[in-house]
């Protein structure tokens, strides 16, 4: 058992007792790039994870050691800044926030690794980040809500690695139940427990294999595409504070004002917070025929119109809707590679796989690696 090799590693190496903290990656079967625009996501968190074992050390250093890398990294506590360490960062970012709350954090030893596939668009930095997060606030027994925790991560993101991401990765970390996937309102912050049967239909992931490292740059300009859609949508309405407050005949007056490219952003997220709404709907109505018709036309509009998919997450797509037994098929995450999410009658799960990797290989000559994942609960402390 990974979590078990990882205490094990802890005290041969730091010779003290870890806390133990479980921190899940997520899934978001529909709503994408809605986050930072105020809109509706579904996320569930799932049962690829990271394990982290922490310790207070007594001293005023903080020691890391990323256990799947065999990377270690120390630094003084009071001198936490963004460095060349990239996965240092998620970390030390996360100590930053405590520290900006006036909270002194103590030295601490820590010991992480996992199973979530880097690079797969299932979140690994914002387990990284909530994990660290659940574990300092136990420590340090800061008593701090899971969505006051949950800002913290985002913010460690935001400041130490670099990427303006909405709240929804943290959110579902923190916040996954078993068999349970949850509609959140990114406004409001209010949020909905539906439930997910994973025993009439599996979440099968396909991982393209592609990571362009166009991801980061493009969200982040995506977000500015946004923002002046925004801009001119106010002049004429000014209740319009984001696109969450735009309806279609909105944006479609003011198309040429806008340009070609801002208005197809601007259209695509406005339809997109709509079909997660129908999404929901079908979800409690339990017709999976309907709801994959949405995915599919999520991916359609990130394909499209946001312009965040590539070749081979369409290449996935399309392998998909042709095979028998799949309800629906999409690209999830920031985009340009990363992984497909696919939902597939249980009985029918062995042959998609089957048939999903013969294709690619066929398209693309590439190979293709799966995912079957489970809706589980969010962080928590490993007895």
């Amino acid at each position: 058992m990974l979590q078990q090799s990882i205490a094990k590693s802890f005290q041969e190496r730091f010779d003290h007792s870890p806390l133990l903290v479980r921190a899940p990656g997520r899934v978001n079967l529909i709503g994408e790039h809605t986050d930072y625009n105020e809109g509706f996501v579904l996320p569930g968190a799932i049962d690829k994870e990271i394990y982290f074992a922490v310790g207070l050390n007594g001293t005023s250093k903080i020691r890391l050691y990323a256990y799947d890398l065999e990377q270690d990294y120390e630094a003084e506590v009071a001198d936490v800044s963004k460095g060349k360490t990239m996965w240092a960062n998620y970390l030390k970012g996360v100590v930053a926030q405590f520290q900006k709350r006036g909270l002194t954090v103590p030295g601490f030893d820590c010991v992480f690794g996992g199973t979530i596939p880097i690079g797969a668009g299932l979140s690994s930095s914002a387990a990284v980040e909530c994990g660290l997060a659940f574990a300092l606030d136990h420590l340090m027994d800061t008593q701090l809500d899971r969505m006051t925790l949950a800002h913290m991560a985002q913010k460690a993101e935001h400041e130490f690695a670099g990427v303006q991401s909405g709240l929804m990765d943290q959110f579902a970390s923190l916040f996954g139940k078993p068999g349970q996937v949850v509609r959140l309102d990114c406004r409001s912050l209010d949020y909905e427990y539906l439930p997910f049967d994973t025993e009439a239909c599996r979440i099968v992931l396909c991982n393209s294999g592609v990571k362009h490292s166009l991801a980061s740059s493009e969200y982040n300009l995506r977000r500015q595409e946004c923002e002046q859609g925004v801009a001119i949508l106010k002049k004429y309405y000014p209740e319009i504070n984001s696109l969450r407050d735009a309806t279609l005949p909105q944006v479609n007056e003011h198309r040429e004002e806008m340009g070609d490219v801002v208005y197809r952003r601007c259209l695509y997220v406005v339809q997109e917070n709509f079909r997660v709404e129908a999404a929901c709907q079908h979800l409690k109505d339990g017709d999976l025929k309907a709801f994959g018709q949405e995915m599919y036309a999520s991916h359609a509009g990130l394909r499209d119109d946001y312009e965040v998919s590539c070749r081979e997450l369409d290449v996935l797509v399309q392998i998909a809707k042709a095979l028998p037994g799949v309800y629906g098929s999409r690209m999830m995450g920031g985009g340009f590679g990363g992984c497909t999410i696919n939902l597939v009658a249980t009985e029918h799960v062995d042959d998609f796989v089957q048939k999903a990797s013969e294709e690619y290989h066929r398209y693309l000559g590439l190979p293709l690696e799966t995912y079957q994942t489970t809706i589980v609960g969010g962080v928590e402390i490993i007895k």
